[in-house]
């Protein structure tokens, strides 16, 4: 499997000739070239910067194959495509292109208590990679790749230390970090990597960046 890492919290999987595209959102800038060439699509919750509505639309509208998977938060947004959007609920087990997905909804990471709760769906691809959305959610499987988010307005650095040790991945690969400059992304490794709390590498890509996995 070879994992590409686009803006902020959106990844592709590959495998052979089958793709699937994970969280296409707003920060994304070549979302709808993304959209193009999946096979899946696979949304963690309704939050702009994870979730392009518009994009994802006209996408599906192009693309009668296309189907989506997603909290059932999301449909509204995709009432024109409904028949190919597939609300998710915890413990689903199912294959898209080959890959083998199960589902962990839990809520979304508390940024502040004024703040609505959406629900959030981590995705375990091939039981081996974990994009655990916007929250610090354990699947109780093991994990070998996690995907960790290292910025945004909910993000605790001990948090996400203590969440890395409790899951013990063989390496983490870090996402949802459109707001780190490059001095910001070196920190995160600091704290983050493996001569870290964590004792887990932690990888930082570059946009376009692939690792095989």
């Amino acid at each position: 499997m070879r994992l590409t890492k686009h803006t902020h919290a959106t990844v592709t999987l590959t495998k052979g000739d089958a793709t699937l595209l994970i969280d296409p959102g707003a920060f994304t800038p070549n979302a709808s070239e993304l959209l193009a060439a999946a096979d899946a699509v696979l949304i963690t919750h309704e939050h702009f910067d994870h979730f392009d509505a518009d994009k994802i639309v006209a996408a599906m509208k192009d693309r009668a194959g296309l189907h989506l998977y997603g909290p059932a938060s999301i449909a509204d947004a995709l009432s024109d495509v409904a028949d190919r959007v597939h609300a998710v609920t915890t413990g689903q087990s199912f294959d898209l292109a080959g890959f083998a997905v199960e589902t962990f909804v839990a809520d979304h990471a508390v940024i502040h208590p004024e703040i609505p709760l959406v629900d959030n769906v981590g995705f375990l691809i091939d039981g081996t990679v974990f994009h655990p959305g916007d929250a610090y959610l354990n699947p109780g499987r093991p994990v070998e790749t996690l995907l960790l988010p290292v910025s945004g307005p909910w993000i605790s650095t001990e948090q996400a230390i203590d969440y890395v040790r409790a899951l013990a991945p063989s390496r983490s690969i870090a996402i949802h970090d459109v707001m780190l400059s490059d001095t910001g992304k070196a920190s995160t490794g600091m704290f983050l990597g493996a001569d870290s709390l964590t004792g887990t590498p932690l990888d930082v890509l570059d946009l376009g960046e692939s690792r095989d996995l």
